[in-house]
């Protein structure tokens, strides 16, 4: 049995006026930059770490407000292997954080834990002072009016424990200057080498050999040695006169010289010689070696450690990214961590993702409730965005479609309309492959807090499919498409190809089979196929025979101008992949405006953003 870091509240601190978070064993922090993910993580530190870096510009301001201390709330539980809450803690556990701490909420034992920082007038100075909680309080109770900050402190109790060791990795890392720094976990490593006395006595015997050898066997070394002997002239001493020693000559400073090289099948370069990314890489890594070591020393006592991590991904590879990853997870204890990388994110499961993102004056969080996905969904959402659309996670919006051509063509018309690339924008466009499969992609969104919006093909089977879905997200009983303002559906029954026809890209349409192909390319296309077979149909006349529905041909008839239209929407239909950008580049570099549904889903789009 172990324990987790269920839940953390923030009021007053920074960007954080009102914040709440669930957190999981292994939680990573998703969301665009200055969105509080940072201070989130400094956050934990003022509850469990032993460093207190507040100033004046760590209170929340905005506008009038102006809070005067910082509310830190955390709520610590017990869990089992499966990482599922359990009534009680261990023996162990029980022991460390005493009758004290241990309160009932529904019947499981908790931790209520308070930080609360102020400014000290008197001393002009910041105070911090810990709290247990009598209880953990609701968020908000509506009985009461009363927020969760303003519910009593408790008892005054200290609960930093050795046991429940804090620490804090920021993105610039260095393994060059954990070296050099003696407080860092791999100084602090080096500075307790320890051998016992016969080892130490036989390592530094091979010293003193491996120094004599090195001057006996250099003119150079041999020279100052014996110029420098003309020192005994001049002194009253009875020692030994001068040494040199290329080595060190005490074992105690092996760790001064200490240098670590990274060596391929070839060549051994110190670490100097390295780029920042194998830098980086080493030093979390030595802090997984600290953390290890810890570990061992406290077999016979609780350990929980917790891990506050910047940017693992700074200056790695995708596939270091997802390798680093998995190593940070085999550390023991309880890792936050944030990154703005889609490969981490997608080594991550669902429910361990938490986005973070603005609001007017505050900063909320979402998450993924995978409870109301199956694993079909699961598999869907992971094959169709986390694996190649990871960047959704740092999404402003998010535009589902169904085809190929959309896929193509809406971030060329992005451009065209906003002036600036999709990427720019931080706009995302997911194809779920279908009106059936809008749901699970959606939940996301939603679970993200991410606005969202859907271009929709407009035949009368997908506003059926479309309509289902809305009606399970929503829970209500019937839905009408016009009125839903993030729903934008082609139409007169349109799927894209046939809407681009109608709303008068005729002329464009054209131009892009010429580009794409030849300058008679459709008229060659329309005398191959005009009168061919189109499909099979069934009728209702019955066979007298065999009792059954007759089948017939359905004849392609591109006669006239409406079956010239029908022609060139076959043709179109042939080829969506490769027609989507040429047909949207085409249009773009015309004189007319993008398509009007296409103008109208834009202009929503930059309500919300």
């Amino acid at each position: 049995m172990s324990i987790l870091i269920k839940t953390v509240r923030i009021a007053g601190f920074r960007g954080l006026k009102n914040f709440e978070i669930n957190l999981s064993p292994i939680t990573v922090l998703t969301g665009m930059n200055n969105t509080g993910k940072t201070s989130f993580l400094k956050a934990i530190q003022l509850i469990f770490g032993n460093k207190h870096f507040v100033s004046q510009d760590d209170f929340y301001i905005s506008g009038n407000t102006n809070f005067n201390r910082i509310v830190i709330d955390a709520k610590i539980i017990a869990i089992n292997e499966e990482e599922n809450q359990t009534e009680s803690f261990s023996e162990d556990w029980e022991i460390l954080f005493s009758d004290e701490r241990i309160k009932l909420e529904d019947e499981d034992n908790i931790i209520p834990l308070r930080t609360i920082v102020s400014f000290d007038e008197i001393r002009s100075s910041f105070k911090t002072k810990k709290y247990i909680l009598p209880d953990w309080p609701k968020y908000f109770d509506d009985e009461n009016n009363t927020s969760w900050e303003n519910t009593e402190n408790g008892n005054e109790k200290r609960f930093v424990f050795e046991e429940l060791p804090f620490f804090y990795i920021d993105a610039q890392r260095d393994i060059i200057e954990d070296i050099k720094v003696k407080n860092s976990y791999l100084g602090r490593m080096i500075s307790k080498i320890e051998y016992n006395e016969e080892a130490a006595e036989k390592i530094e015997q091979q010293i003193k050999e491996l120094n004599e050898e090195a001057v006996n066997n250099s003119d150079i070394l041999k020279n100052i040695k014996d110029t420098l002997k003309q020192l005994d002239s001049a002194m009253n001493t009875s020692s030994e006169g001068v040494e040199i020693t290329p080595f060190t000559k005490k074992l105690r400073d092996l760790s001064k010289g200490l240098s670590i090289y990274y060596s391929d099948k070839e060549d051994s370069f110190s670490m100097e010689y390295h780029g920042m990314g194998t830098r980086s890489w080493s030093s979390l890594l030595t802090l997984k070696s600290f953390i290890s070591l810890l570990a061992e020393k406290s077999e016979d006592t609780p350990f929980y450690p917790i891990l506050a991590l910047e940017e693992p991904e700074a200056h790695l590879h995708p596939n270091a990214q997802k390798k680093l990853y998995h190593q940070l997870n085999e550390i023991s204890g309880q890792k936050i961590i944030s990154t703005h990388s889609p490969y981490i994110t997608a080594c991550a499961e669902l429910n361990e993702i938490r986005n973070f993102y603005k609001t007017e004056d505050n900063v909320s969080c979402g998450f993924i409730n995978t409870d109301l996905l199956s694993s079909e969904d699961e598999r869907k959402i992971r094959r169709q965005v986390i694996n190649t659309r990871g960047e959704l996670f740092f999404s402003k919006v998010i535009i589902f479609f169904e085809g190929e051509t959309e896929e193509q063509a809406l971030p060329i018309f992005v451009q065209k309309h906003f002036g600036k690339t999709a990427i720019e924008m931080a706009i995302d466009f997911v194809g779920v492959g279908g009106a059936g499969n809008y749901l699970p992609f959606i939940r996301v969104a939603e679970g993200l807090k991410t606005p969202w919006f859907i271009l929709s093909d407009g035949e009368t089977k997908i506003k059926k499919e479309l309509k289902k879905t809305l009606k399970k997200l929503y829970n209500k009983e019937s839905i009408d498409l016009d009125n839903e303002q993030n729903i934008f559906v082609l139409p007169d029954d349109c799927d894209i190809e046939k809407y681009l026809i109608q709303d008068g890209y005729l002329d464009e349409i054209k131009l892009a089979f010429k580009k794409l192909h030849s300058e008679t390319y459709l008229e060659d296309w329309i005398n191959d196929n005009h009168g061919g077979t189109r499909r099979r149909t069934r009728t209702s006349e019955i066979c007298p025979e065999c009792n059954q529905n007759i089948y017939q041909d359905l004849v392609r008839n591109y006669d006239g101008d409406e079956g010239f239209k029908e022609a060139v929407y076959d043709c179109m239909t042939k080829q969506k992949t490769k027609f989507g950008p040429v047909i949207a580049d085409i249009i773009v570099e015309s004189d007319k405006n993008i398509p009007t549904i296409i103008t109208d889903l834009f202009n929503k789009v930059n309500e919300v953003i």
